[in-house]
């Protein structure tokens, strides 16, 4: 087992944070050194500060790419946090309907800032099919998916899912939004598919360049590996990027710091912009 030492602890965990905004205290040092030791010895080093050196070199981002697939924690499941869920198909989303008739707007705007490997955006997409029905086609829902993985992005384009991980779906979505892979695997339909937009996305990116605001984000159990500086940023760039009367659904072991910004508590990890 190549050994970290604490000055090599340090420069990388400095680096995850300053590109990712991921926190690495002192106790996950076992963690890192294990989770990198197969990586740098397919690559050829004797010593993480080799690796460092060619991961601050890499100019083509893919050396950088490798190490969040490592570092990131990745678990998600169908309907986390149910009542975040619920709350959206019984109160978001007949609010939106109204706001944007009034408007003569049929746009709905979503982001799924931390999508992972595709559960997430794919509830919310088969939960606006079943509210607009036989109307859903006169209305543009395509919701943005986005996370720093590539890894995982990989998996949620496929929409590939063991059937025991679909057992908590009503099973009318069983039937309607999947069909069998093999003897023991289904696959989200296309009518589904073609509502989600997977892109790899940096939080940490100074600036957002979105095009249009959200009507909701969800941005759930990432910001509990960010310091507190971190997540203030985070939230006030996402506030910007929140229509007003939007709303940003967060984990239920996250919180946000109601002194640095103007979201609104509604319930547990669920915010929303003021008109």
């Amino acid at each position: 087992m190549i050994q970290i030492t604490e000055k090599e602890f340090a420069m990388l965990t400095e680096y995850i944070h300053c590109e990712y905004g991921i926190e690495l205290k002192k106790e996950k040092q076992l963690l890192l050194m294990g989770r990198l030791h197969k990586l740098l010895v397919e690559l050829g080093f004797d010593s993480f500060t080799d690796y460092y050196h060619y991961l601050i070199s890499d100019k083509t981002g893919e050396a950088s790419s490798v190490l969040i697939d490592k570092v990131s924690t990745n678990h998600t499941f169908f309907m986390r946090e149910p009542e975040h869920f619920e709350y959206f198909k019984n109160t978001v989303l007949p609010n939106l309907k109204i706001k944007k008739e009034e408007q003569n707007n049929r746009d709905i705007r979503l982001w799924c800032a931390a999508s992972s490997t595709g559960e997430e955006p794919y509830t919310l997409a088969m939960l606006m099919a079943d509210y607009f029905g036989s109307s859903a086609h006169h209305w543009d829902k395509k919701l943005l998916a986005t996370d720093i993985s590539n890894k995982v992005l990989d998996v949620a384009k496929k929409g590939i899912y063991d059937k025991e991980r679909l057992q908590v779906l009503p099973p009318n979505w069983k039937l309607r939004y999947f069909k069998n892979y093999d003897s023991s695997q289904m696959v989200v339909v296309d009518e589904i598919k073609k509502e989600v937009i997977f892109r790899r996305f940096n939080l940490m990116t100074p600036n957002f360049v979105f095009k249009k605001k959200f009507d909701v984000i969800f941005c759930r159990n990432v910001m509990i590996y960010f310091d507190q500086a971190t997540k203030d940023r985070l939230v006030e760039k996402m506030y910007n990027y929140t229509e007003p009367g939007g709303y940003l659904f967060i984990g239920h072991a996250e919180s946000l710091n109601l002194k640095q910004t103007n979201y609104k508590f509604i319930m547990p990890a669920v915010y929303q912009k003021p008109y």
